[in-house]
């Protein structure tokens, strides 16, 4: 797999976003396009219900930090985001982690009343469950000059994962006034010139 030309390529490109940018875009992953079409399309219905039913499965300290946030509930550099989300994380069993992991024991909420969301769940455990993360993995470890699979078996335990679905409402939603000032990521609600 190291000596490989086309992977030893997207290798030397993954450590470089790594070191320089902090992060990376991944296409050609394999997960099939008509997946990512279904889960965007089920997404956008989720974010399309009323407030009061995207409540139903709200983000809260008993629910292990899982579920939905409003607008401007979650905060970047103290400024609340003009975005919603579902925090989703590997499903922790009570006493799993020990005490350390108390806060996150719970189950992943998923809004399923709707028939047209019924599938969700399946759809987005098809997409955690492919080898993407995997073979990002193993790029890294290729990028740190160690075996493909230094971050499997024994040494990497059973991985935690973490997904975030985000939904960016427009601007006319999110502000109130189709103004363009502060719509990236976060908006000031106590900005009175609004």
């Amino acid at each position: 797999m190291g000596e490989d030309p086309g992977v030893c390529r997207v290798v030397k490109q993954l450590d470089q976003a790594c070191r320089e940018a902090g992060f990376f875009y991944v296409k050609g992953h394999g997960i099939p396009e008509s997946l990512i079409k279904e889960v965007k399309q089920i997404t956008r219905k989720f974010f399309d219900l009323p407030y009061e039913e995207k409540l139903k499965i709200k983000l809260t300290p008993a629910a292990g930090y899982r579920g939905y946030q409003r607008i401007g509930e979650n905060i970047t550099d103290g400024k609340p985001d003009m975005q919603e989300a579902i925090d989703c994380y590997k499903e922790v069993k009570k006493g799993m982690y020990g005490a350390l992991g108390k806060p996150m024991e719970g189950c992943n909420q998923w809004y399923v009343e709707n028939s047209k969301l019924q599938n969700y769940p399946s759809m987005v455990y098809a997409w955690i469950n492919s080898e993407l993360s995997r073979n990002i993995m193993r790029g890294i470890a290729l990028a740190l000059c160690g075996s493909p699979y230094e971050f499997e078996g024994e040494r990497a335990g059973d991985p935690f994962w973490i997904l975030r679905i985000v939904g960016y409402p427009g601007v006319s939603i999110a502000n109130g006034h189709n103004k363009e000032g502060n719509d990236i990521g976060w908006f000031d609600f106590n900005d009175k010139s609004r």
